[in-house]
């Protein structure tokens, strides 16, 4: 009890002191520009209109000084990260600047202490609001540049950016929300109880939601695939993962038809990806038989000569043959190799087939197929 009196008390004392910034911002002026205050108070339309073109200008030279000034440092340096900031942190200078302008202007109209202060309130929603955005456009550009920069942030990587960015989304619009409520001299502990328990309520009926979310999150930080990998679920989908968001992650399949799955569903599955391990490359194995008559020297050297030769082979690491087993009509053996992109292995697996075909006619090496032969002793009903 003692603990929610103090809050309560906290909030009042905040209130209290921003009705008094609003009641009478003129006695903040400086003392140059009170005496031109005061010779214009007679006429509150006057003094206002002068009061917004005044801070209009002030604002435009202020950001104009600061872009000009810091723009040449901007100017030296690698990339447009610190343009853009400048950008921004311009921007947001031009609406503090002016936003202040039209308090001054509302307090010069002299209106009904009522009016007063809700005028002054809306205009100080908007000036928090206008900060807001500003502050995240500025989190979301910082988090890019560090994400770019890996030898120096190797934490904020662009897999990590989704749950960093609707993190500090969080936070940023929390607290602006906060200070919004108390310029409004509103007492925001009864909303945040009322809010908990709706939130209880939201859980229970949203609880698919809230599992694709959290999966999301989950999914981010463990990085099971990135952006570009190609993956393949244990329900058969083989795709390049396209997207990965907070709900659900995409594949784009072989056919360029877009799966999207839900991140629930991806959190519990097993996922070969086929893009993951030490490099990007994969490993495809044809597999091959030949005739028991066959020179096994030759048709490794055959299939050995083949893939230096072949440009969709990486050389390192080298192909290789192997001589699997003997099979009913053949001996078996697989010619593996390593490729660039795992994207590549159904063309170049076709490739090869036809390239392997064509060499082992030229060669004179039988690909053995199984043959059976039927004998008739006798047909039926036939004459005796």
């Amino acid at each position: 009890m003692a603990d929610e009196g103090s809050k309560n008390e906290s909030v009042d004392t905040s209130s209290k002191v921003a009705e008094e910034m609003f009641s009478d911002i003129k006695s903040n002026l400086p003392d140059a520009v009170a005496p031109l205050w005061q010779s214009l108070e007679s006429n509150p339309w006057l003094l206002a209109a002068a009061v917004i073109a005044t801070g209009t200008i002030i604002a435009k030279l202020a950001q104009w000084l600061f872009r000009s000034s810091l723009g040449k440092l901007a100017s030296k340096t690698k990339g447009d990260f610190d343009d853009q900031l400048l950008k921004v942190l311009a921007k947001g200078l031009y609406s503090l600047i002016f936003y202040l302008s039209l308090l001054l202007a509302i307090e010069a109209l002299q209106f009904a202490s009522g009016i007063d202060t809700f005028l002054k309130r809306f205009v100080v929603t908007l000036l928090i609001i206008s900060l807001m955005v500003k502050v995240l456009k500025i989190t979301r550009l910082t988090l890019e540049a560090f994400s770019h920069n890996k030898k120096r942030f190797k934490f904020i990587e662009e897999r990590t950016i989704p749950i960093l960015d609707i993190t500090t989304k969080i936070l940023i619009v929390g607290a602006g929300l906060y200070i919004l409520i108390l310029s409004w001299g509103i007492n925001p502990t009864a909303w945040l109880a009322s809010a908990g328990i709706v939130g209880i309520a939201v859980g229970f009926a949203a609880k698919d939601t809230l599992a694709n979310l959290f999966s999301g999150f989950f999914i981010v930080a463990d990085s099971p695939y990135k952006l570009g990998d190609y993956i393949i679920l244990d329900t058969g989908e083989r795709g390049r993962v396209t997207h990965v968001g907070i709900r659900s992650t995409r594949l784009l399949t072989r056919d360029d038809v877009e799966v999207t799955i839900p991140n629930s569903v991806m959190g519990n599955a097993k996922i070969v990806n086929e893009s993951g391990g030490p490099w990007e490359k994969t490993r495809i194995r044809i597999n091959v038989g030949v005739s028991y008559d066959s020179d096994l020297e030759q048709v490794h050297d055959v299939l050995m000569e083949m893939a230096e030769d072949n440009a969709d082979l990486c050389s390192s690491p080298e192909p290789r043959v192997r001589f699997r087993s003997f099979g009913g009509s053949s001996i078996d053996l697989q010619f593996m190799a390593w490729i660039e992109r795992p994207e590549q292995k159904g063309l170049i697996s076709h490739r090869l087939i036809m390239k392997i075909h064509k060499l082992f006619n030229e060669k004179g090496i039988e690909i053995p197929y199984s043959k059976q032969d039927l004998y008739v002793k006798e047909w039926p009903n036939s004459p005796s």
